[in-house]
This record gives structure tokens, C-alpha cells and sequence, in this order.
């Protein structure tokens, strides 16, 4: 029972057994610590269920917690891999108690645990106590059946825990194991302590004070906090003094022995303890959603995988190797943290795009720094400036430079480093200068220059804590908003996502007791900083202020739902149309998705309802969207599409959802693009995706707008909804609604023509006002006839009519519409033409109604006017032209 998995288990069920809640490891990115750059003990996810600002349907709990020590005051990087207890990452099994069992069921549940469950045998343990902790000495005695020499009392502070300053806090008992006599090395609180025989293996903590500014008083329900590192318990376990030699590590530094061909032993055995130990941290803290950069928890990551990078080099790697052990940790530690397994493709595509990079800047940086040191001995100082170039030109960090000079004895010359710094920060601020939007943004570059990028935690979680770096109102840096203002908030970490890539921005709440404040929007501004547009509803807000940042999340939930969806309508729309289709626009908001594509010509129904169909076959897969990060141009060759008009880093974060069934893509991966925004985690979750409309935006662009989910759902029930509405007013089913609206337009157009030929012949029948009749204008027989209700284009037959009943003479015809408007044909017999042409008249006709000109043939011309109620006007008016010929 030594393996370090079965030991893992054996704690966790024991606990199980005995009324523990088994709690799921926290991320190693702290939600509710925003103090905290990494998870670096078991208790920090039950913080606030200890300070009492949370409450849990349990009482008692036990976990397995993942924790990194590398960055900050916690930082233990620089020991890993010379020490045998050191370690970037490691697992602290620990079990609490939230003001349920206190000192005795704790130290009684721990020395079962010990001695029965896992078989240590009891003159092996020694316990420390606090010194003025009388019970928990009496405690050990009676349960542990300890003599006086095996419970050492301790008085500094080395056993009394605190959470900080103020706050919970209490006296600690630390149960160590005595390797016997044959390793060097005194009890806790000897002269020789430091030695190795006695190992710390397992600390309780009890709760039980509040130390206030002033004073320190007992807490209302004490509880216990306890903590044993795996690593090193699974090291004592197995009758090992190093923790590198347990199971576990030993499959991995096997795993890199095979890899690079060189034994663990002499110089090497660091370097592959190095390289162990950072797998281990780079891999979790990617699956927990961190990703290297240079900021930030970014930086921090970046830095191990480096010094993990440099040790393969001198290993004599050339190649990327690292990536290629992912498999055998995910082998070794992918049952207990299942996200290894759903991470692994990230993990892999990280480590060797980075070892890729960091090859080419090794060998390059290398090459200079070694130019540059020739002439160099023992004692001498690289300049700032030399180290600068390095880093500014090359992409060569000042660590390296002092890392690969460290064996020479060869330091640099910080000082001057960090003066070359500042005049390029002092450079990029000038170049902001200016007008228009350069200047209205010249307020987030400088808070960026000062405050440094936001810590993006929205691709993990939407509930945080942060803490105020800095606040704007009108355009201006202010020392705090208050209640009723409105302005901007910048925090050090945020799971608001900020506007970008088509995306909206998200809103939700921020609040503290006393405090809350309406997020309205989320921006991007300055490269990396996320600001918050804000009302204050209660209390103030002020600099270093920690608050709870939450997003909407039934909005984000349906944002990202539409994000996802416009993934799959686009590669729809490229099966369907043809590759020609392209990305012109994107807008994804919480009620739909809009997207505007290439296309010379309007999309058909039938291939809207093949776009739809294939969009929801990728639904219906429920495969996992995954997420990897590539170079850009790597990812772009690989077949990722860009988003339009977004700009991309030398990385660039490659989205992935669903198989294609048919086509030259059939059992491929059916989308990968390129983006940044949040989706789902399965393309289930996307529910549905309806296309409401289709329709032209410029030359050559179309857009359609689609719904998803509920959205969707409600939008088909509504249309569902108005065909029963319709079947009911038609009598007849849903079903047959197209044929029965298709009978009613074809008897539509029947009795219409049927009307109109009514109407012409009673246009044309001779009744009417004596005005409306055949008369002599001179020498002219001239039909003078106001019409209504006759189609403007049927006028001209009329006249036709006119003119053969005629015989000889001109016929004028206006039809009076509805609106007042009025038409206008007149007619000429052809034996009349040489005397006088419808083009002349329809244009006096015309005139008199309001309008102007007409055009046509000499036997036949038509104008128009905006006065019909002049209509017998018009008609003397001609009658009274040809009279006068």
C-alpha cells in the first residue's frame, strides 16, 4: 500500500469513512485569495467557510489539493531539483473540521490513520506541541499513549498558525517520523534539527482564536486544519529519504532518461529531478487554465518551463523533448485529476510550441552572450545594456543571462539593466501621445505601464476575488468612486471577459459587505488591461480593496453558446456555399448571433436549411470543444481559420469542436479556429441553432442571424404558435397550411382579374358625367374619360379601345388613384398624327395635374401627376388645345 495513488486513496476514504465530505481539489489559480498568486496549502479554498463569510452543507471535509510554490513570498523554485523535499508542485492531503470535532477526535483520527491504516509503527512517531498547549500535550499522551520524551513543546511560532496579522488562528501539532539512529539529524527544537532522521510528515492545527488588533479572543466554533504533504509521506512509506525516489517520480524521470539518453546520476540526477518536478507544475497549472506569458501568473509558469527547458539542454536535448513525457504523467496522475486527461492535447501543444521557441532563443542568445563574455573571468560584470539587448532584441530573459553565467562566476549589472528598462517604457509612452483615440487612451496605457495585465480567469470560472488596483471617472485616475458615481474599476484578476474578437464584454456584480457595485460592461484596453465599467449602488470603493467579482452568468451562459454556434454556422457556410466563404464580421451577444460572411449572391432556403442541419449535427455529437495554444502561423497552416480584423500574438489560442461525418473532412475535426473568446465545454451545450435571417449587407457581403438554446427553442415555439394560429383561422391542419394559402392566392389573382376586367369595361361602358363622353374639340372628335380603380398599366389598352371605337380621333384617359395621385394616356388615331401627336398633349394633360413632361409615341404617350382632383381640368385643357388647331 506504498504507491503513491493507493496512498492518496487510503486518506481520502478513511476520512470518507468517518463522516468527511470528500472535496474535489480547488484550481491552483485561488478564486477566493486574491492575495495569493498560486494555491499553496490545503486550507486556502475553505478560507472563507474558516472566517465565516462562507457556508457549506458539510461540516467536516477532506481533500487531496493541489498546490505550487514558485512565485511570491511562497517561492521555492531555485531549491527544486538539489533538495529532497523541495518541489514546485505537490499534493497536500489534509482534513477539516468547521467548528465540528476539536483537538481530541482530530489527534485520535490522525493516529488511526497512522498506525492502523497505514501500518507506521507508533515508536516511529514523535509529536511537537505548542508550549502552552497543555491539552493538546495531554491529549497525545492518552490517545497516542506518547512518553513526556516523545511530545516536545515548542514555543516560537514555528507552531502557532495564523491566517495573517488578524483573523483566525491557533496552536499547531506536528507529528514527525524517526528514520533511527543510522541518519544524522536531532528532534525538533535540537541544535541538530536540520539533520534528516526526524521528517515532519503531518500538521494539526487547532483553530480556536480570533486574534483582533488589540487583543485575541476565542472563536465560537473552533476548527481543525491539517496538512500532510503526499510526496514526502509516500517517501516514508516506501523507506525512502528523497522524495524524487518515490513511485511516481521515478516513472517520470524514467520517462526523461529514456528520452534523452542519460542515466540519472552524478550532475545529471538534477536536471531530470528539474525536469520531473516542472512537468508536474507547467502541466496543472495549464489544465487549471494558465498559460505562459510575460505578466503575471503567465510569467511565473513561463519561468519553470524554461528552467525545465534549460536542464533538457544541458541534458543535451536539441530538440523538444518535455512534451513528449505529458503521456506518462497523464498516465500517472490523470485517475486521481481527471482535468490532466481533459487537458492533455493543451498541455502538449504548449510545452512544444515553447520548447520550439525556446530552443531558437537559447541558441541564439547563447551564442551572443558568449561573444559579448569572451574576455570575460572570474569576478567580472556584464553590462545592463548588453543584457538589455538580449532580452529586448532576442527575447533572452535577464534570469538566463544570469543563470548561464552563474558557472563562470560572472554576474550582471542590474541596476543599469533596469535604467535601459525604464527609457523603453519611458519610449512607449511618448509614442501614445497624440490625438483622437491614441490620447482618449493614453489614461489605460499608463495604468497598464503601472498596474501591469489583468489576470483573465474567465475561461475557468465566473466567480473570483480581486482586489482594486486602480479607479477612473471621467477620463481621470481617482482615489475612490462612491455611491451613485459612475466610472471604471481595474482589478488584479477578473473572470469578466473583456470585449474582443466580436465578443461583447461581460457584466454581472462586484460587492464586499457594505459595498456593491453594477458592472455594466467589460473593455479591453492597452494590451492585457480589462476594465470594468461600474455603477456604485452602496458604500466605497477604494485602492487595495478586496471584492468578490461575479459574472451574470445566465448571460454569459448564452453568450457563449452563440460563440460557439458561430463556429459551426461558419464551417456550415463554407460546406455548404463553397471555400470561397470568408469571415467579414462577427457580433456575439447574449440574445443572438450575427455573422457576415463573402458571398456574390443571395443564400437559397434549401442551403439555409442545409447550413442549419449541419450546425445542429455538430450539436447533437456533443463532442468537447477543446482548446489548444499554437504559433499563429503554425496554427494558420494547420488549417485554423482567422477571425476577421483581429489582431494575434506570436501565440494564439486554437479552438477545436466537433467531427465531421461527410465530405473530404469526414472523421475530422469539423471547426478550428482561431480565437480568444469563452465557449462551451461540449457542443451540447449549445442546445439548438435556428437561422432567423439571411440578407445582403454591402457588394459581395451577406450576414445571417442565428439563435441558439432557449432562445431558439422560444423562438420556434412562437412561430409554431402563429401557424396553429393561422390553421385555425383557414380551418385546416398546420399541415396543409402551405396548399390552402396556395388555393387562396391562385382564387386571389383570379377574382382579380376578373375585378379589373370589370372595371375596364365599365371605364369604357359610356356612363358617366356629361364631361366623361365623346365630343367635337374642333375639328377632332375627342373621348374625354376620368377612370377610377383601373391599374395604371391597363390605360393604355383602354385607349386602344377608345381608339377603334373612334375611328378617327383622340382619346384621353386619367385614372384617379386612391392617394390623390393621377395617370394620364392620351391616344391619337394614326390617320391624325401629322397634325398632332399624344406626346404634346399628355404633356398639357399633365401640366395641369402638377406634373411634368411624359414621354411616348405620337399615336400613344402617358404621364403622370400629383393632383388627380384637377382631372377634368386636365382633360378641357387638352380638349381646348385642339380646338384651337
Amino acid at each position: 500500500m506504498s504507491g503513491v495513488n493507493e496512498i492518496r486513496s487510503t486518506f481520502l476514504d478513511y476520512f470518507k469513512k468517518n463522516g468527511h465530505e470528500v472535496v474535489q481539489s480547488s484550481p491552483l489559480v485561488p478564486r477566493n485569495d486574491p492575495t495569493l498568486m498560486f494555491t499553496n496549502a490545503g486550507m486556502v479554498p475553505f478560507k472563507n467557510v474558516f472566517t465565516g463569510l462562507e457556508k457549506r452543507d458539510y461540516v467536516r471535509a477532506t481533500s487531496s489539493q493541489k498546490c505550487v510554490r514558485a512565485g511570491g513570498k511562497h517561492n521555492d523554485l531555485d531549491n527544486v531539483g538539489y533538495t529532497a523535499r523541495h518541489h514546485t508542485f505537490f499534493e497536500m492531503l489534509g482534513n477539516f473540521s468547521f467548528g465540528d470535532y476539536f483537538k481530541a477526535d482530530a489527534i485520535e483520527l490522525a493516529w488511526k490513520l497512522l498506525t492502523k491504516e497505514y501500518g507506521i509503527p507508533a515508536e516511529k512517531l514523535l509529536v511537537t506541541v505548542y508550549s502552552e498547549d497543555q491539552e493538546a500535550f495531554d491529549l497525545w499522551k492518552k490517545i497516542g499513549g506518547l512518553s513526556d520524551d516523545k511530545i516536545i513543546r515548542i514555543a516560537t511560532s514555528d507552531n502557532f498558525w495564523s491566517m495573517g496579522d488578524t483573523g483566525p488562528c491557533g496552536p499547531c501539532s506536528e507529528i514527525f517520523y524517526d528514520h533511527g539512529e543510522k541518519v544524522w539529524g536531532g528532534p525538533p527544537g535540537s541544535p541538530e534539527e536540520d539533520g534528516d532522521r526526524f521528517i515532519e510528515i503531518w500538521n494539526l492545527v487547532f483553530m480556536q482564536y480570533e486574534q483582533l488588533a488589540d487583543k485575541r479572543v476565542d472563536l465560537p466554533h473552533p476548527s481543525i486544519d491539517t496538512g500532510m504533504g503526499l510526496e514526502r509521506f509516500a517517501a516514508i512509506l516506501q523507506g525512502l529519504h528523497n522524495n524524487y525516489e518515490i513511485d511516481l517520480f521515478r516513472a517520470l524521470i524514467g520517462s526523461s532518461e529514456n528520452l534523452t539518453g542519460v542515466d540519472a546520476e552524478g550532475k545529471a540526477l538534477a536536471s531530470h529531478r528539474v525536469i520531473a518536478d516542472h512537468l508536474r507544475s507547467t502541466a496543472f497549472l495549464i489544465a487549471d487554465g494558465v498559460l505562459p506569458s510575460n505578466e503575471g501568473r503567465g510569467y511565473v509558469l513561463r519561468r519553470i518551463m524554461r528552467r525545465a527547458m534549460r536542464h533538457a539542454n544541458l541534458l543535451g536535448a536539441r530538440d523538444p523533448l518535455i512534451f513528449k513525457m505529458v503521456p506518462t504523467l497523464v498516465r500517472e496522475m490523470g485517475q486521481a485529476y481527471p482535468e490532466l486527461v481533459r487537458a492533455e492535447p493543451l498541455i502538449t501543444e504548449t510545452l512544444q510550441l515553447e520548447e520550439k521557441r525556446f530552443i531558437k532563443t537559447l541558441e541564439r542568445g547563447l551564442g551572443l552572450l558568449e561573444d559579448a563574455t569572451a574576455t570575460f573571468g572570474k569576478g567580472d560584470r556584464l553590462d545592463g545594456e548588453t543584457a538589455f539587448k538580449l532580452y529586448d532584441t532576442y527575447g533572452f530573459p535577464l534570469d538566463l543571462t544570469q543563470d548561464a553565467l552563474r558557472s563562470r562566476e560572472i554576474t550582471v549589472d542590474t541596476d543599469s539593466f533596469e535604467s535601459a528598462m525604464e527609457r523603453q517604457r519611458a519610449d512607449a509612452r511618448a509614442a501614445w501621445s497624440g490625438s483622437g483615440e491614441a490620447a482618449t487612451d493614453a489614461v489605460w496605457f499608463a495604468l497598464k505601464e503601472k498596474l501591469g495585465a489583468t489576470e483573465f480567469l474567465g475561461y475557468e470560472t465566473e466567480k473570483v476575488e480581486g482586489v482594486v488596483l486602480g479607479l477612473v471617472k471621467d477620463g481621470e485616475e481617482v482615489d475612490s468612486l462612491n455611491a451613485g458615481d459612475s466610472g471604471f474599476v481595474i482589478v488584479n484578476q477578473t473572470p469578466f471577459y473583456g470585449e474582443s474578437g466580436g465578443q461583447v464584454g461581460d457584466t454581472g456584480i462586484m460587492f464586499a459587505d457594505g459595498i456593491k457595485l453594477q458592472v455594466l460592461d467589460t473593455l479591453k484596453k492597452a494590451d492585457g488591461l480589462f476594465v470594468h465599467q461600474v455603477e456604485v449602488v452602496e458604500g466605497s470603493v477604494k485602492a487595495d480593496l478586496a471584492l468578490e467579482l461575479e459574472v451574470d452568468s445566465t448571460r454569459r451562459t448564452a453568450i457563449r453558446s452563440n460563440h460557439s454556434a458561430t463556429h459551426l454556422v461558419h464551417e456550415a457556410l463554407r460546406e455548404v456555399l463553397g471555400t470561397h466563404v470568408a469571415q467579414k464580421g462577427s457580433m456575439v451577444s447574449q440574445e443572438r448571433l450575427r455573422f457576415d460572411f463573402s458571398h456574390p449572391k443571395p443564400v437559397a432556403d434549401e442551403e439555409a436549411v442545409r447550413i442549419e442541419a449541419l450546425a445542429n449535427t455538430m450539436v447533437l455529437q456533443n463532442s468537447p470543444v477543446e482548446t489548444r495554444l499554437m504559433a499563429v502561423d503554425d496554427a494558420i497552416e494547420s488549417g485554423a481559420m482567422a477571425l476577421f480584423g483581429e489582431k494575434y500574438g506570436d501565440e494564439v489560442r486554437v479552438v477545436s469542436m466537433g467531427t465531421a461525418v461527410e465530405g473530404e473532412k469526414a472523421g475530422k475535426t469539423y471547426s478550428v479556429e482561431l480565437c480568444g473568446g469563452t465557449h462551451v465545454q461540449r457542443t451540447g451545450d449549445i442546445g439548438l441553432v435556428t437561422i432567423v435571417s439571411e440578407g445582403a449587407v454591402a457588394a459581395g457581403v451577406r450576414r445571417v442571424e442565428a439563435l441558439t438554446g432557449q432562445a431558439a427553442r422560444e423562438y420556434l415555439a412562437e412561430q409554431d404558435a402563429r401557424m396553429r394560429e393561422t390553421a385555425g383561422i383557414l380551418k385546416t391542419s398546420a399541415a396543409d397550411v402551405p396548399a390552402r394559402v396556395s388555393a387562396l392566392l391562385d382564387e386571389r389573382k383570379k377574382l382579380e382579374r376578373e375585378l379589373a376586367e370589370a372595371k375596364k369595361k365599365l371605364a369604357m361602358s359610356g356612363g358617366g358625367s356629361a364631361e366623361n363622353t365623346v365630343r367635337d374639340a374642333g375639328s377632332f372628335k375627342y373621348m374625354a374619360r376620368v377612370v377610377e380603380g383601373i391599374n395604371p398599366k391597363d390605360l393604355k389598352g383602354l385607349a386602344d379601345e377608345g381608339k377603334t371605337a373612334l375611328g378617327s380621333g383622340i382619346v384621353t384617359l386619367i385614372n384617379v388613384a386612391e392617394e390623390g395621385k393621377a395617370s394620364i394616356v392620351v391616344g391619337v388615331t394614326s390617320d391624325l398624327t401629322d397634325k398632332v401627336t399624344a406626346v404634346d398633349l399628355v404633356r398639357i394633360g399633365s401640366a395641369a395635374l402638377g406634373g411634368r413632361g411624359g414621354g411616348g409615341r405620337p399615336d400613344m404617350a402617358q404621364a403622370g401627376g400629383t393632383d388627380g382632383s384637377k382631372a377634368n381640368e386636365a382633360l378641357d385643357a387638352i380638349g381646348e388645345h385642339l380646338a384651337a388647331l
